[in-house]
Order: C-alpha cells, then sequence, then structure tokens
C-alpha cells in the first residue's frame, strides 16, 4: 500500500496550514518546517514553536502523525539537538539536505552539504546515535548542487549510516522549483540503495502521482505545493471522487481564524492570499476569492469580506 506524504515547506506550510491540510485528510504522515541547529542547544520550546504539534503526541488535530526536521552542518551539535528532540517524544526525526534557499545556502545548510557525502555521513551516523531505534529516522535531500554527479554518493552515504528511509526531491539546488523533476533520477538513486526511498517533487495530479510512481520506482510519494495547490489531492489518489471547493470552503475560516490569533494583522492578508493564490490553478473559486480580497489589506477588512462571502460569521470571530 502506497504512502502518501505531506513535505515540509518553509514559509508555507506551518502548523496552521498543515492542520487544515491533514484536516481534510488523506495522509499518512508529514514533515514540519525545519528546526534551525547552529552551535548550540536550543530550548524545549523551541521545536515546540515550530512543530506545536508535538505537545499533542507529535500528531495534528485530526491524528496525522507530524515529524521533527532539522537542519545543520555540525555533527556535535545536530546530535546533541536530537538527543534533545527525542525526548519530547516526536512521530520521526527528519535532516534537511534539501533546502535550495539562498540564505540556508549561504549559511552552509540544507542543499550546501550535498558536495559534501563524507560529511552527510557523520552527521546522519551523529544523529543515528542518539534517535531510539523505535522513531523513525530519515533524511530529506536533492539530486545536487548545481549537478546530479554525487546524487548517488550522497545517498549512499547516508544509507551507510543507518537511517531508516531516504527522500528524494527530483531537482538539483540550481534547479529551484522549475519543471520538470528528474524522476528518472530518482530511479537511479533508488536503485543504488537498499532502503525504503520516497520520491518528492513536482506532484500536482492523480495523474502526476502515478507517473512519479511508475518513473522512480517509488510505492511512496511525498507531495509539497501539488497539497496546498489542491488540499484534496491525496483523497483523490486514495480513490476518492466526491468533495470539491464546498468541502474546502470551511477550511478557509479555520486557517483564517488561526492566522488571526497567530499573526500580527499587518501581515495577516498575505497568508490567506498566499494560499488562494495557489489554489486558483485547481478552482475557480479560489481565483474569484483572492481578486476579492488581492485589494485589501486590513485584517478586519477581510474578516468583513469574509463574512460577506458567507465563509465567516461573526460568532466565529468573537469566539
Amino acid at each position: 500500500m502506497s504512502r502518501i506524504l505531506l513535505a515540509p515547506m518553509e514559509g508555507l506550510a506551518d502548523d496552521l496550514l498543515r492542520g487544515v491540510l491533514t484536516d481534510i485528510g488523506g495522509y499518512d504522515w508529514g514533515i514540519c518546517e525545519f528546526v534551525r541547529v547552529s552551535n548550540s542547544l536550543l530550548p524545549a520550546k523551541t521545536y515546540e514553536r515550530i512543530c506545536p504539534e508535538l505537545k499533542n503526541g507529535s500528531r495534528t488535530r485530526t491524528g496525522t502523525p507530524m515529524r521533527v526536521q532539522l537542519l545543520g552542518s555540525d555533527p556535535q551539535f545536530m546530535a546533541e539537538n536530537a538527543r534533545r528532540l527525542v525526548t519530547l517524544k516526536p512521530a520521526g526525526v527528519d535532516l534537511n539536505f534539501g533546502c535550495p534557499a539562498p540564505t540556508v545556502f549561504r549559511h552552509r545548510g540544507g542543499s550546501a552539504l550535498l558536495g559534501e557525502p563524507e560529511l552527510l555521513n557523520e552527521i546522519a551516523g551523529a544523529v543515528r546515535a542518539v534517535v531510539p531505534a523505535d522513531i523513525p529516522l530519515a533524511a530529506k535531500m536533492r539530486l545536487g548542487i548545481d549537478d546530479t554527479s554525487r546524487a548517488i554518493d550522497c545517498a549512499q552515504a547516508l544509507a551507510a549510516a543507518g537511517i531508516d528511509e531516504l527522500i528524494v526531491h527530483g531537482r538539483t539546488r540550481s534547479d529551484g522549483y522549475r519543471p520538470p523533476a528528474r524522476w528518472e533520477w530518482i530511479d537511479r538513486v533508488r536503485a543504488a540503495v537498499d532502503l525504503p526511498l520516497i520520491a518528492n517533487g513536482e506532484v500536482w495530479t492523480v495523474e502526476d502521482f502515478r507517473n512519479c510512481q511508475q518513473a522512480t520506482g517509488c510505492a511512496d510519494i511525498m507531495i509539497g505545493r501539488g497539497a496546498v495547490a489542491d488540499p484534496l489531492l491525496a483523497r483523490r489518489v486514495r480513490g476518492e471522487t466526491d468533495g470539491g471547493w464546498a468541502e474546502i470552503r470551511p477550511s478557509l475560516a479555520t486557517y483564517w481564524l488561526g492566522i488571526r490569533r497567530k499573526v500580527v494583522p499587518v501581515h495577516a492578508g498575505g497568508r490567506l492570499k498566499q494560499w488562494l493564490a495557489m489554489m486558483r490553478r485547481n478552482y475557480p473559486e479560489a481565483g474569484a476569492l483572492y481578486e476579492r480580497l488581492r485589494p485589501i489589506k486590513g485584517a478586519s477588512d477581510i474578516d468583513a469580506a469574509l463574512i460577506d462571502e458567507g465563509l465567516l460569521t461573526q460568532e466565529q470571530l468573537a469566539a
């Protein structure tokens, strides 16, 4: 049976969006945004701030397990922080070797390490030594920095360190998020390592999901931006044909109310508009609502517009 997994998406899928996506359902587990590890031992509250699901048994409110991702380049501090993290009983620990963000890359994090397989092995081995066997340890990597020449070396280095499974995003760092994803290279990596491989990259539709499975040889697929653009995608992959915009509408209210509690008003509207903008490719109703909200700046004015649209009630705002 294939597993469908929700990808970590820095700056996009925080606990609020993870919550509504897993409320809608279809995901076996997911990974939170990364926790940046530098030369210090982070307090427990840092992990709980980035992954509030830790305070709920490492699950979203509807029960989807959420793993915690660590990003860093120092094996000792990665291990020390992993040792602290496991005291919070995460559903799993993931190592980030894929983030392409310029700030992360400049500070020798994420995909910047893909030119150093030996260091990947040291980091993963140090973390493996402190993560108990009953807590899954995974790593997520891209195919390289500027080319794929060391993709297999990196994957084999991580496998040799004793990780339980490997997630491969089918692009290099230089590829950014430009299509297409190099699914054929994920297949090459899969054939070169003896551990479960999870494919990631450019899955927007049920057809993409099936094509990715066929091209990569991976049964398990991790969905990122495609999950945000179509919150029903995971359920469609599982064969459900019901559901549509009418089912997504209540999630907009849930998401907006969460934003209003968490985000300062001046930035609140941007979060909702970002999600609506991504859903436009699948739902004309999202496009229409985006166009209505796009010129509105004030959070209270967005409140009023959502009430007028029948998406929100005054009682919900006051609760």
